[in-house]
Protein backbone atom coordinates (compact mmCIF):
# COMPACT_ATOMS: atom_id res chain seq x y z
CA UNK A 1 0.00 0.00 0.00
CA UNK A 2 1.22 3.59 -0.99
CA UNK A 3 1.72 5.80 1.98
CA UNK A 4 -1.06 8.86 1.76
CA UNK A 5 -0.26 12.43 0.23
CA UNK A 6 0.61 14.83 2.98
CA UNK A 7 1.09 18.76 2.14
CA UNK A 8 4.59 19.74 2.11
CA UNK A 9 5.06 20.99 5.62
CA UNK A 10 8.26 21.36 7.34
CA UNK A 11 9.21 18.37 9.83
CA UNK A 12 10.40 21.26 12.19
CA UNK A 13 6.75 22.38 12.69
CA UNK A 14 4.05 20.54 14.53
CA UNK A 15 1.86 20.58 10.89
CA UNK A 16 4.01 17.64 9.53
CA UNK A 17 3.84 15.54 12.12
CA UNK A 18 -0.54 16.79 12.98
CA UNK A 19 -1.00 15.11 9.58
CA UNK A 20 0.85 12.25 10.06
CA UNK A 21 -1.06 11.39 13.51
CA UNK A 22 -4.40 12.08 12.00
CA UNK A 23 -3.72 9.99 8.79
CA UNK A 24 -2.70 6.78 11.14
CA UNK A 25 0.31 7.20 9.28
CA UNK A 26 3.36 6.61 12.04
CA UNK A 27 5.76 3.84 10.79
CA UNK A 28 8.20 5.16 13.34
CA UNK A 29 5.61 3.73 16.18
CA UNK A 30 6.42 0.31 17.40
CA UNK A 31 3.55 -0.34 19.38
CA UNK A 32 5.45 -1.83 22.05
CA UNK A 33 8.91 -1.08 24.76
CA UNK A 34 11.65 -1.73 23.62
CA UNK A 35 13.55 -4.69 25.29
CA UNK A 36 16.85 -2.40 26.37
CA UNK A 37 14.42 0.15 28.42
CA UNK A 38 12.87 -2.86 29.96
CA UNK A 39 15.95 -3.98 31.07
CA UNK A 40 17.42 -0.31 31.93
CA UNK A 41 14.52 0.02 34.33
CA UNK A 42 14.72 -3.17 35.58
CA UNK A 43 17.86 -2.82 36.48
CA UNK A 44 17.61 0.84 38.00
CA UNK A 45 15.97 2.72 40.69
CA UNK A 46 13.79 5.69 39.65
CA UNK A 47 16.10 8.72 39.45
CA UNK A 48 13.61 11.45 40.05
CA UNK A 49 11.68 13.43 36.87
CA UNK A 50 12.03 11.99 33.65
CA UNK A 51 11.47 13.66 30.29
CA UNK A 52 10.03 11.88 26.78
CA UNK A 53 10.35 14.51 24.13
CA UNK A 54 8.15 13.56 21.38
CA UNK A 55 6.25 10.95 23.39
CA UNK A 56 3.76 10.36 19.82
CA UNK A 57 1.69 7.34 21.03
CA UNK A 58 3.60 7.24 24.62
CA UNK A 59 3.85 3.68 25.25
CA UNK A 60 7.06 4.68 27.38
CA UNK A 61 5.47 7.02 29.43
CA UNK A 62 2.80 4.27 30.70
CA UNK A 63 5.87 1.79 31.09
CA UNK A 64 7.53 4.34 33.41
CA UNK A 65 4.64 5.21 34.88
CA UNK A 66 3.66 1.84 35.75
CA UNK A 67 7.14 0.87 36.87
CA UNK A 68 6.60 4.13 39.40
CA UNK A 69 8.69 6.42 37.72
CA UNK A 70 8.07 9.97 37.66
CA UNK A 71 7.84 10.81 34.06
CA UNK A 72 6.12 13.08 31.73
CA UNK A 73 5.74 12.85 28.07
CA UNK A 74 5.49 15.83 25.88
CA UNK A 75 4.52 16.14 22.10
CA UNK A 76 3.55 19.15 20.03
CA UNK A 77 1.33 18.00 17.92
CA UNK A 78 -2.20 17.14 19.70
CA UNK A 79 -3.16 14.46 17.19
CA UNK A 80 -0.45 12.26 18.50
CA UNK A 81 -1.58 12.91 22.30
CA UNK A 82 -4.78 12.02 21.14
CA UNK A 83 -3.10 8.54 20.03
CA UNK A 84 -1.51 8.39 23.51
CA UNK A 85 -4.44 8.50 25.65
CA UNK A 86 -6.00 5.34 25.03
CA UNK A 87 -2.35 3.71 25.65
CA UNK A 88 -1.92 5.92 28.50
CA UNK A 89 -4.82 5.03 30.18
CA UNK A 90 -5.13 5.91 33.92
CA UNK A 91 -1.86 7.95 33.18
CA UNK A 92 -3.62 10.48 30.86
CA UNK A 93 -2.11 13.43 32.91
CA UNK A 94 1.39 12.40 32.37
CA UNK A 95 1.65 13.55 28.79
CA UNK A 96 0.77 16.63 27.35
CA UNK A 97 1.32 19.52 24.66
CA UNK A 98 4.22 20.95 24.62
CA UNK A 99 7.20 22.10 22.65
CA UNK A 100 10.59 20.82 23.55
CA UNK A 101 12.23 24.01 23.03
CA UNK A 102 9.60 26.06 24.78
CA UNK A 103 9.61 27.72 27.66
CA UNK A 104 6.92 25.37 29.11
CA UNK A 105 9.10 22.56 29.59
CA UNK A 106 11.68 23.28 32.59
CA UNK A 107 13.67 21.28 34.21
CA UNK A 108 15.86 19.83 35.82
CA UNK A 109 15.17 16.35 34.81
CA UNK A 110 17.20 13.34 36.14
CA UNK A 111 16.79 11.57 33.15
CA UNK A 112 15.34 12.26 29.28
CA UNK A 113 14.64 9.22 27.51
CA UNK A 114 15.25 9.20 23.53
CA UNK A 115 13.59 6.76 20.61
CA UNK A 116 12.82 8.84 17.46
CA UNK A 117 13.25 12.51 18.69
CA UNK A 118 16.99 13.22 17.45
CA UNK A 119 16.19 11.89 13.74
CA UNK A 120 13.06 13.61 13.49
CA UNK A 121 14.20 16.88 14.24
CA UNK A 122 15.95 18.27 10.85
CA UNK A 123 19.67 18.36 11.31
CA UNK A 124 19.49 22.13 11.96
CA UNK A 125 18.36 21.77 15.18
CA UNK A 126 20.69 19.69 16.58
CA UNK A 127 23.13 21.68 18.27
CA UNK A 128 20.18 23.48 19.78
CA UNK A 129 18.81 19.63 20.92
CA UNK A 130 22.16 19.03 22.44
CA UNK A 131 22.63 22.73 24.25
CA UNK A 132 18.82 22.17 25.58
CA UNK A 133 19.28 18.62 27.08
CA UNK A 134 22.73 19.85 28.31
CA UNK A 135 19.96 22.91 30.19
CA UNK A 136 17.63 20.41 31.33
CA UNK A 137 19.60 17.47 32.83
CA UNK A 138 21.61 18.38 35.90
CA UNK A 139 24.78 17.38 36.85
CA UNK A 140 24.73 13.48 37.29
CA UNK A 141 21.47 13.20 34.84
CA UNK A 142 21.23 10.96 32.21
CA UNK A 143 20.31 10.90 28.59
CA UNK A 144 19.53 7.35 27.68
CA UNK A 145 17.87 6.14 24.99
CA UNK A 146 18.20 4.82 20.88
CA UNK A 147 20.38 6.57 18.54
CA UNK A 148 19.98 6.01 14.42
CA UNK A 149 23.28 5.90 12.62
CA UNK A 150 22.93 5.25 8.76
CA UNK A 151 26.08 6.72 7.29
CA UNK A 152 24.02 5.91 3.55
CA UNK A 153 20.91 7.84 4.59
CA UNK A 154 19.80 10.75 2.53
CA UNK A 155 16.80 13.22 3.87
CA UNK A 156 14.46 12.21 6.57
CA UNK A 157 12.71 12.19 8.27
CA UNK A 158 14.17 10.44 10.00
CA UNK A 159 17.54 12.18 9.85
CA UNK A 160 20.22 9.38 10.87
CA UNK A 161 23.42 10.79 12.35
CA UNK A 162 25.98 9.52 10.03
CA UNK A 163 28.44 7.89 12.21
CA UNK A 164 29.07 7.73 15.95
CA UNK A 165 32.05 10.93 15.89
CA UNK A 166 28.72 12.77 14.80
CA UNK A 167 26.76 11.67 17.84
CA UNK A 168 29.86 12.13 20.22
CA UNK A 169 30.43 16.08 18.43
CA UNK A 170 27.10 17.05 19.83
CA UNK A 171 27.12 15.56 23.24
CA UNK A 172 30.41 15.45 24.32
CA UNK A 173 30.76 18.91 25.28
CA UNK A 174 28.55 18.39 28.12
CA UNK A 175 27.99 13.93 28.80
CA UNK A 176 29.93 11.11 29.13
CA UNK A 177 29.24 7.83 28.00
CA UNK A 178 28.52 5.32 29.77
CA UNK A 179 26.57 2.76 28.78
CA UNK A 180 26.60 1.02 24.39
CA UNK A 181 24.96 -1.88 23.30
CA UNK A 182 23.10 -2.92 19.81
CA UNK A 183 19.35 -3.28 19.66
CA UNK A 184 17.71 -6.30 18.78
CA UNK A 185 13.86 -5.84 18.34
CA UNK A 186 13.97 -2.28 16.25
CA UNK A 187 11.35 -1.49 13.64
CA UNK A 188 12.42 -2.20 10.33
CA UNK A 189 13.23 1.17 9.64
CA UNK A 190 15.95 1.30 12.07
CA UNK A 191 17.19 -2.13 11.62
CA UNK A 192 20.66 -2.25 12.31
CA UNK A 193 20.91 1.22 12.52
CA UNK A 194 20.29 1.59 16.02
CA UNK A 195 22.36 1.43 19.18
CA UNK A 196 20.97 1.95 22.93
CA UNK A 197 23.40 4.33 24.52
CA UNK A 198 23.30 5.93 28.43
CA UNK A 199 25.15 9.52 28.73
CA UNK A 200 25.63 11.15 32.00
CA UNK A 201 25.67 14.95 32.24
CA UNK A 202 28.78 15.77 33.63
Amino acid sequence: MNPPRFPKHDPAGAAFWEARYRERFTPWDAGRVPSRLREFVARSASPGRVLVPGCGAAYEVRFFADSGWDVEGIDFSAAALEAAAPVLGPWTRKARLADFFGAEVAGPFALVYERAFLCALPRGLWNAWAERLAGLIPAGGHLAGFFYLDREAVGGPPFALHDDAELRSLLEPHFARVEDAEVTDSIPVFVGKERWQVWQRE
